[in-house]
């Protein structure tokens, strides 16, 4: 079954489940979690939006909003963490309500089966079970784990050693895999190894895309994309033997990038000038300026 053929389902079974039902017309913040999932039920009744809204359509903005919760930490500002939070528990209702209307589950079946885990691996707190430090914590953690898997695999849910890394992002997700693999003694000795591998993907990238024209790349945009994704992979290899966190890595990459530009727009604004009236010569001069900048810090 497609996406698209489930949620036309999906789309025919709230039809017939949602009749109009009476509802305040100005609602008000309660505080209150009943009075917040009675909110989210008006909005798919009444909101050309919500309405058009599935499981899948929401995926990215879940995403988003749990990065944008993990930036307004990092500035420690209490209305943006506040916000934020509330966007993401947004994320999590609205999936309720979704699945709910799905006759699937809803809000209490989501916070009873998080109870039931809590409960299940702490039995250090909940049980006679003593555990020293947070590594011997950890480390019960992982065969509790462990102990779900084989349930799962037992009732006809069979997994394969790697289906338990780390959800996240793309370089989240490499660095958790290769982690996992490496455990399973499936690694390089040392980084060494995971150069060599990042050359070679790079020679192999090149070579996809060396003397072709822009016609010729984008018939081939397919396989460039799966070297490119080698290369990147090949990357966080790199970056994992050399204990640092690719995510971490880029981040902060991403937040020097936004700096520089940022200094570059400051001088030309101070210039009465405009990005667009600039051309790459000059903000090549000054992208150079920002580094010094940096430097002299």
């Amino acid at each position: 079954m497609t996406i698209d053929d489930n949620n036309s389902q999906v789309n025919e079974y709230q039809t017939k489940t949602l009749p109009p039902q009476p509802v305040k017309d100005t609602p008000t913040a309660t505080g209150e979690l009943g009075d917040l999932l009675a909110l989210m039920a008006r909005l798919r009744r009444d909101c050309p939006w919500d309405k058009k809204q599935t499981n899948h359509s929401l995926i990215p903005y879940a995403i988003e909003e749990a990065y944008e919760l993990g930036a307004a930490v990092q500035t420690d500002d209490d209305e943006d963490i506040k916000g934020e939070l509330g966007d993401v528990l947004l994320q999590v209702i609205f999936h309720c309500q979704l699945y709910a209307e799905q006759g699937r589950f809803d809000m209490s079946d989501v916070i009873t089966t998080l109870q039931q885990k809590l409960i299940r691996r702490h039995p250090h707190v909940f049980e006679a079970e003593s555990l020293k430090d947070e590594a011997a914590v950890k480390a019960r953690w992982d065969e509790i784990k462990a102990e779900e898997r084989r349930v799962d695999e037992a009732r006809g849910k069979p997994r394969r050693r790697l289906d338990a890394t780390k959800a996240g992002s793309a370089l989240m997700q490499a660095q958790s895999v290769q982690s996992q693999a490496s455990k399973l003694g499936f690694d390089w000795e040392g980084v060494a190894g995971a150069f060599e591998k990042l050359e070679e993907e790079i020679d192999e990238l090149k070579t996809e895309i060396t003397g072709k024209s822009k016609a010729e790349i984008k018939a081939n945009s397919s396989d460039i994309e799966k070297e490119l994704g080698d290369c990147v992979f090949a990357l966080v290899n790199v970056a994992r033997k050399l204990n640092l966190d690719a995510e971490a890595a880029t981040l902060t990459c991403v937040h020097k990038f936004k700096s520089r530009f940022g200094y570059i727009e400051d001088q030309l604004q101070a210039c009465g000038k405009s990005l667009e009236e600039s051309d790459i010569d000059e903000m090549d001069a000054l992208w150079e300026s920002a580094k010094q900048h940096e430097r002299a810090l």
